[in-house]
């Protein structure tokens, strides 16, 4: 099973929330990917922020508060407001995926938890290092490490992976080769790991 998310996502950032636990129920394994929208979006699709699409962005903006308030969220970052940029907390993830397999899942949800729940701007190097330190993480190293050729290369493959899977949105799953867009696709994907294909 594959998770794909970016941190600028409120619906990734939804997702992440409850994607452990489904795979848990369901006795799986759950990769965890960052991507990119605005490579898959902007570049690759053509296409616009959704937020500042007519009639759409409006729309998600409402839904996401909507699903916030049901699953009772309280987030100070405003979904109308300006994006952070996502490449130093994408780089972080891939060289924390690649160095810490044994946690980088759970700092990816501190990471997005400070953004989502705290308004914290991850595109700032610092702000990403202390949040890995509460796990344990040496914040030097990772300073270093988000700069470093190393994280660039593994971000840059880690997208183009996602790419060549048809991988556009965030969230987005991948369950024995079949793929499923959206956070409301996690209950598609719960009845589909129970009863089997159809």
């Amino acid at each position: 099973m594959h998770f794909y998310f970016d941190f600028i996502s409120p619906f990734g950032y939804f997702a992440a929330l409850r994607v452990g636990d489904l795979a848990t129920k369901h006795g799986r394994d759950c990769e965890w990917h960052a991507m990119l929208l605005g490579v898959s979006v902007l570049k690759v699709m053509g296409l616009k922020p959704l937020v500042e699409t007519p009639l759409k962005g409006p729309y998600l903006g409402h839904d996401a508060a909507r699903y916030a308030r049901r699953h009772r969220l309280a987030l100070k970052r405003p979904f109308d407001g300006p994006a952070m940029n996502p490449v130093p907390a994408a780089r972080a993830f891939h060289w924390l995926k690649r160095h810490h397999a044994d946690r980088y899942r759970g700092i990816a949800v501190d990471m997005l938890d400070a953004y989502w729940r705290e308004a914290r701007d991850l595109s700032q190097p610092e702000e990403i290092t202390a949040i890995a330190a509460e796990r344990g993480v040496d914040p030097g190293e990772l300073r270093a490490a988000i700069e470093s050729d190393e994280a660039r290369q593994l971000l840059r493959a880690a997208v183009d992976a996602s790419l060549s899977k048809g991988v556009f949105g965030s969230p987005f799953f991948i369950v024995d080769g079949e793929p499923f867009w959206g956070v409301d696709k996690m209950e598609q994907i719960d009845e589909w790991l129970t009863v089997g294909k159809w």
